[in-house]
């Protein structure tokens, strides 16, 4: 493997001395394009204000914290110190969206101190990039500081225009909500504290989580989430419909009186704000994962991006459960070892096994995740996958009982290191137990930051759903591959309003795969599946389902469907069998946040190309301009698209495939059915 660090500029410092007066300090991005300036009222309470190639984007912003048993920090500062310095890098993703990243910023740092007793310290660090921002308080060691409980938060995003807002509720418990197109003064969360579909939900406030993405009228593009979220709790942003602001709400428990708990010195996370000119931009931006510190792990080679099947969808279907009571148990040794045989015959790395373990019907009395159920032979299933080149997926479910899990983790991690067994799936669905903390608090932030560390000591990689949001740690941790954190596949399965509608997909790739990877398990060919539920549906086409593995962005890729289905269609299959799924590079051609995107992904070690475009309810004509191909080289294009009859609803399966060959200088045009998509894979003839 490459090194991770291969290129570290000069960083150029500059210091200014303390200073009382009124003028602003100020820093642009590299190219100059982003302005941030940062300043004290008269009475001494910091703000700061954020421009655009001239255009305020974010008007006078105050910021400060609240304090259980000590004066608040919002007022009294004077600027003691402030630093400036410019920072130039190229760092390697061992896996990823790309493999070389370029991490170009400036940054402005400012000491400031209370200028009344107990006179504390607080630095601000402004980082400043050509695709946004990102900021954060630092507590430094201090004499008079030790300790702080804060009880609140007070950051401010004071936008200047009325926002097309694409947002879910700042839900403590779950995100697994549809997003909500309005402008941003009608958003109104809390009329979804209540969710049919859901076990629970708690929402305060009127308030969003993030990433929240923003279309202005100039074709600004904003995108506001959180960086580098270790030992603090997860942030939502409360809205203010009238004055048009964002203020930080952060998570809390009903266990204590604060909302974090921190010894000095530490620092927040980074409060970031993607800034560009359209939708494929927030995309292609890395500002997320350059906020983060570098790999702390080395190499980690043992964890290899693939696809995998499993004893999955089959139980959301109702064919199979996960208990054994029923008698219609899913994770036997035989029906196992099908998906294995079918893996490897049609190069899929991987198999998932859920439901293997004691402890998912009531009277079991809680999961045990060492002991599997009589009729699955773990040992006997690890060694035949083992011989015929396929890795297992182990699953822990906690059900909520956080308790437990961690009195058995090491424990669960030893036998998966024993097996060989290098990557897991967990799930903390439902209620928490310890009572009282919810879902995207310190308590979780901490469980789920503690489970990345520990799994890298056993050299397993893991996959949390219901997890707290993605924040760019796996640069950081490389072992935290993907995640859930969006109202998922098996929605589809199951969901009382219908599934996840048409424009569900084309939203999540401008909000929240922002925040990093998904596994969202896509490649259901069933589309109706009215053997087994009647009244529910993928709301796409198939040839979406196919582009979803180009679009969707994780190093570790599900073909969801049942077996039977995947064999009754050869054809399109053989995308899912030819699709990477680690990238050397990522282009995103065109899209509109909600309506439409189409990607392109160079596959590492071959240099094939695979794109992915999808649609909302909307039948599109898109053009393709391939010269984003190697020049003097031809290509292979195996072309996977919606039928002229195709329709989300009413006509799903019917799909058309061609291939040609084209090159640098070729163009093609696509035609998206409603709800559909289009595939290509583009291979290099030799």
């Amino acid at each position: 493997m490459k090194k991770l660090l291969i290129i570290i500029a000069a960083i150029l410092v500059v210091s200014c001395k303390a200073s009382e007066d009124k003028k602003s300090l100020e820093l642009s991005s590299p190219d100059e394009t982003i302005n941030v300036s940062f300043n004290l009222s008269d009475t001494g309470k910091p703000y700061y204000m954020v421009r655009r190639q001239g255009q305020v984007i974010i008007d006078t912003s105050y910021l400060g914290f609240e304090f259980k048993n000590a004066p608040a920090f919002v007022e009294h500062f004077i600027i003691k110190d402030s630093k400036t310095s410019t920072f130039n890098e190229t760092w390697q993703m061992p896996w990823g969206e790309q493999l070389d990243v370029i991490n170009d910023y400036k940054e402005l740092r400012i000491e400031l101190q209370e200028k009344i007793s107990p006179e504390r310290y607080l630095t601000i660090v402004f980082r400043i990039y050509n695709d946004g921002i990102g900021f954060r308080y630092e507590f430094p060691e201090q004499v008079r500081l030790k300790d702080v409980e804060i009880t609140e938060e007070h950051t401010q995003f004071n936008l200047t225009q009325d926002y097309k807002t694409f947002w879910i509720p700042g839900d403590w418990e779950i995100y697994e909500h549809t997003y909500k197109t309005t402008k941003l003064s009608e958003i109104d969360a809390t009329k979804y504290r209540n969710h049919p579909n859901l076990a629970q939900t708690y929402i305060p406030e009127n308030a969003v989580n993030t990433p929240v993405t923003m279309v202005g009228d100039d074709g600004i593009h904003l995108s506001f989430h959180e960086a580098a979220l270790v030992d603090y709790s997860g942030m939502t942003l409360k809205v203010d419909t009238e004055k048009l602001n964002f203020e930080s709400h952060l998570v809390g428990s009903e266990n204590t009186d604060y909302k974090v708990k921190r010894s000095l010195p530490f620092n927040t996370p980074w409060r970031t704000i993607q800034i560009t000119n359209n939708a494929p931009d927030l995309i292609e931006s890395n500002l997320i994962v350059n906020l983060n510190e570098p790999n702390k792990l080395g190499n980690v080679s043992w964890f290899k991006p693939m696809k995998y099947t499993g004893v999955w969808w089959e139980m959301h279907l109702g064919k199979t459960t996960w208990d054994m009571a029923s008698g219609r148990h899913g994770a036997t040794t035989e029906n196992v070892k099908r998906y294995i045989d079918f893996s490897a015959k049609n190069n899929i790395k991987g198999v998932l096994v859920e439901g293997w373990n004691t402890g998912w019907a009531a009277e079991e009395g809680g999961f045990d995740f060492v002991t599997p159920y009589p009729d699955y032979d773990l040992e006997h299933v690890v060694n035949y996958a083992n011989e015929n080149g396929v890795d297992i997926i182990m699953h822990h479910e906690t059900y909520g009982g956080v308790d437990r899990y961690i009195k058995q983790q090491d424990t669960a991690y030893a036998l998966m290191q024993s097996l060989g067994i290098h990557s897991v799936k967990s799930g903390y669905v439902f209620k928490l137990s310890p009572e009282g903390e919810y879902h995207h608090g310190q308590f979780m932030v901490n469980h789920h930051h503690n489970s990345i560390v520990k799994a890298a000591k056993y050299e397993i990689a893991v996959n949390p759903h219901e997890p707290i949001k993605a924040t760019g740690l796996r640069r950081t941790y490389p072992n935290t591959i993907s995640r859930e954190g969006l109202r998922g596949q098996e929605f589809n399965a199951w969901a009382e309003d219908g599934g996840n509608p048409p424009e569900h997909l084309p939203i999540i790739a401008f909000t929240r795969m922002l925040a990093g990877p998904i596994d969202y398990t896509p490649g259901i060919f069933n589309i109706k599946f009215d053997e087994y539920k009647k009244n529910n549906q993928v709301n796409t086409t198939l040839a979406q389902q196919l582009a979803l593995y180009v679009v969707i962005y994780s190093p570790i890729q599900m073909a969801a469907d049942l077996i039977e289905h995947y064999e009754a269609n050869p054809e399109p299959l053989q995308f899912i069998k030819d699709v990477g799924v680690d990238w050397e590079t990522t282009k995103v051609l065109h899209g509109e946040v909600g309506d439409y995107v189409t990607i392109v992904r160079k596959e590492r070690k071959t240099g094939n190309w695979f794109l992915g475009s999808i649609t909302d309810e909307n039948a599109r004509t898109l053009d393709i301009n391939f010269n984003f191909l190697e020049d003097d080289q031809d290509y292979l294009a195996t072309i996977y698209k919606d039928g002229k009859d195709a329709h989300w609803d009413e006509n799903p399966l019917d799909i058309k495939i061609e291939t040609q060959t084209v090159n640098s200088r070729s163009k093609l045009t696509l035609e998206l059915a409603e709800g559909g998509g289009a595939a290509i894979s583009i291979i290099k003839k030799r």
